[in-house]
């Protein structure tokens, strides 16, 4: 690249003001690389905590964007839309960035590259480890996206749908652990209700679906046609596995049994192994989830 890439890093805080320091740290104390820290932004989503205050103590090293809540995908969908740099490195306030997160993926940045995801390190609520080994990313804090790829999918309500960008051949992985994802019982998304986690994801992949259906009318530059439809049918068979899931976590096996064979259509169409739907159908016949429900509070995660 001739020119360092800007990157924006954007935080989404709703009400985590006691832990949004220690993010706004991490983005300003960087270790230093082929990339320009373009601008830190803090949008304030109606927090009614000491959010504001934290904000103040940072002075003009931060941009802070302050209204009433809109939640979060509309957050999120901003924190495209507000910032201007080259690339966006979105932070949920309650996590932390690696001091070499941004040089690190400035350092994967390729020609054709629109989209960075990497390992994150699970914390508890004080910031001590909960797994000994680091886990892999796809959420929020562990994305770095380019803008104006990114502008295409927008509006978004979940940052699954940045990954149509990886789908389409356009990202990189990274196994380094280059977010700390703190775990708490104040967390977004409920993980110990049966079904609620799921139900929620399944409805952001069918979301995710339909969009990119309707841009096969006008593809934009970073897939063609064929690659959009591949793409649509892989997002709708992850909703379809997802609400097996859901059915088997509230004991509704006969439900899941009826998505079965839809889950297998829509992995044929989008062209992907067979091997998770594989899994999911023997779950099925088992009558037993994949995914083990948190028993205690401070086991749920954000989305």
């Amino acid at each position: 690249m001739n020119t360092p890439p800007r990157i924006s890093c954007v935080i989404l805080c709703h009400n985590y003001g006691r832990y949004l320091d220690r993010a706004i740290k991490s983005c300003l104390e960087q270790e230093p690389g082929n990339f320009t820290l373009h601008e830190v932004i803090v949008i304030d989503d109606g927090s009614t905590d000491e959010t504001a205050e934290v904000c103040l103590r940072h002075g003009d090293s931060i941009q802070v964007i302050r209204r009433n809540q809109q939640g979060f995908g509309r957050t999120l969908t901003d924190a495209f839309l507000l910032s201007t740099g080259d690339w966006v490195a979105p932070l949920d306030a309650d996590d932390w960035f690696h001091p070499s997160k941004l040089r690190t993926c400035a350092e994967a940045m390729r020609d054709g590259t629109l989209f960075i995801e990497h390992w994150e390190n699970v914390v508890d609520t004080r910031g001590n480890p909960i797994l000994q080994e680091p886990h892999p990313g796809g959420n929020t804090s562990t994305l770095l996206v380019h803008r104006d790829a990114a502008l295409s999918l927008l509006p978004v309500n979940n940052e699954i749908f940045f990954h149509a960008l990886r789908e389409a051949g356009q990202g990189v992985s990274l196994r380094d652990p280059l977010t700390f994802y703190r775990v708490h019982p104040s967390s977004m998304t409920d993980r110990s209700t049966p079904g609620v986690s799921q139900d929620y994801r399944a409805d952001v992949c069918i979301a995710l679906s339909d969009r990119l259906r309707a841009m096969r009318e006008n593809p934009p530059t970073w897939a063609t046609t064929r690659q959009l439809r591949r793409i649509s049918w892989h997002f709708r068979t992850l909703a379809f596995g997802h609400r097996v899931e859901s059915a088997l976590q509230r004991n509704n096996r006969l439900s899941a049994m009826r998505l079965v064979p839809a889950m297998l259509i829509g992995t044929l169409r989008a062209r992907r192994p067979i091997a998770p739907w594989v899994r999911s159908a023997s779950s099925t016949i088992a009558g037993r989830p994949l995914v083990r429900l948190a028993t205690n509070p401070s086991q749920q995660t954000k989305s």
